[in-house]
């Protein structure tokens, strides 16, 4: 469809999967209610037709069917794609061939030449595709990402991004937590996929990255929840440390780990030649960005909050009210505008080309060069 075709009317939306990231709190369907002026969810797909039955009578959804065949023959726009990742490919070739936009989770898909595949269909259809993280729909990172490239801290020597946590084995997890840890996924996939899109749309794209990755422990034990106590059989490296090199000397090390407990560290720190950067901690009482300028004042260096100039407020934080289901507001925001998203498939497919190459490299042990940018 085109912004023409849905301009006048809500885009018309279908969900491929009704499990825990569909309903979970921060997921994509509990907070669309807020935009049903702009994003109509007509239908959502499941295997077990039963649970696809409970979410839309749960979230006032008008069809529940059991396939993606059935979903595809249905009046939409889009289609939500939140299989688990190795499936994500194939749906998603079959949802962007039927002449829909896509909504993806992350990671976009499991090789380049898939990536590369999807995006060529959608260049030919005329479609959109909007990925997983969201990220860089939130205020807080717009804002480190404007700031620097402002030159709030003068020239960026590194940065530290983290993104781990226990992994799901170990955060009483409501959902069996054996995937996480299997060949396909792993935290390289799974979570440092949050850092490094978070790197890249700060500091831009990524010209080489080295790695070292590995296997904590052989096998896991689930902590708390429906699962608690099962033993986990670890075969896909939960525990990696990336360098990204950006070029002229601008470096980032990004931590992608089923290993961080707790912290209190900010999420990404910005070392500049004038200043420092911070994007803290959600839940911390810290503003969500701050700066420390040589110049905070004249002839006095300090800490900042950086704020904009507006008597009122104008907007609000989408990613906050809305969570993952910002990437479909996003999607139907690009589609009425004509313009390319920002959470974009291009963007997803540059990260995961660095994913890949982190693991090469943690392999073969060199640095590995990155050809795409966004």
């Amino acid at each position: 469809m085109t912004s023409a075709d849905t301009g006048a009317r809500p885009l018309r939306v279908g969900v491929l999967g009704a499990g825990m990231i569909a309903t979970i709190g921060y997921g994509y369907l509990p907070n669309l209610h807020k935009i049903r002026d702009r994003v109509e969810v007509v239908a959502i797909a499941n295997r077990d037709l039963t649970r696809a039955r409970a979410v839309a009578d749960q979230y006032e959804i008008g069809t529940a069917v059991a396939s993606l065949d059935e979903l595809l023959d249905l009046d939409l726009d889009a289609v939500v794609n939140l299989l688990p990742a190795p499936a994500h490919y194939a749906a998603s070739t079959r949802i962007l061939e039927s002449g829909r936009h896509l909504v993806t989770e992350k990671p976009i898909t499991g090789t380049l030449e898939e990536a590369d595949h999807l995006l060529e269909i959608a260049d030919r259809q005329g479609l959109l595709v909007v990925a997983a993280p969201a990220d860089m729909l939130a205020s807080e990172w717009i804002r480190a990402r404007d700031l620097v490239g402002s030159n709030a801290v003068g020239k960026v020597a590194f940065a530290r991004v983290q993104s781990s946590h226990a992994g799901a084995a170990g955060l009483a997890w409501p959902v069996n937590p054996s995937q996480f840890y299997q060949r396909g996924v792993g935290a390289l996939l799974d979570m440092a996929v949050y850092g490094i899109t978070q790197a890249t749309g700060v500091l831009g794209p990524v010209h080489r990255v080295s790695a070292l990755s590995g296997i904590t422990v052989p096998v896991r034990r689930a902590r708390g929840g429906p699962f608690d106590g099962l033993e986990i059989p670890v075969s896909a490296p939960d525990n990696n440390l990336i360098l990204l090199d950006f070029g002229e000397a601008t470096f980032a090390v990004v931590d992608g780990t089923f290993n961080v407990v707790a912290s209190r560290a900010p999420r990404m720190e910005v070392y500049g030649l004038e200043g420092t950067l911070l994007v803290n901690r959600p839940d911390e009482a810290l503003p969500p960005v701050e700066v420390y300028r040589l110049d905070a004042a004249p002839g006095v260096a300090g800490w900042i909050t950086p704020r904009d100039y507006k008597i009122f407020a104008v907007g609000s934080d989408r990613f906050a009210e809305l969570q993952r289901g910002a990437l479909i507001e996003h999607l139907a925001d690009c589609v009425r505008d004509g313009r390319q998203p920002v959470a974009s498939g291009r963007h997803a497919r540059h990260v995961l080309e660095v994913m890949l190459a982190a693991g090469r490299s943690a392999t073969e042990g060199r640095v590995i060069d990155v050809a795409s940018t966004f």
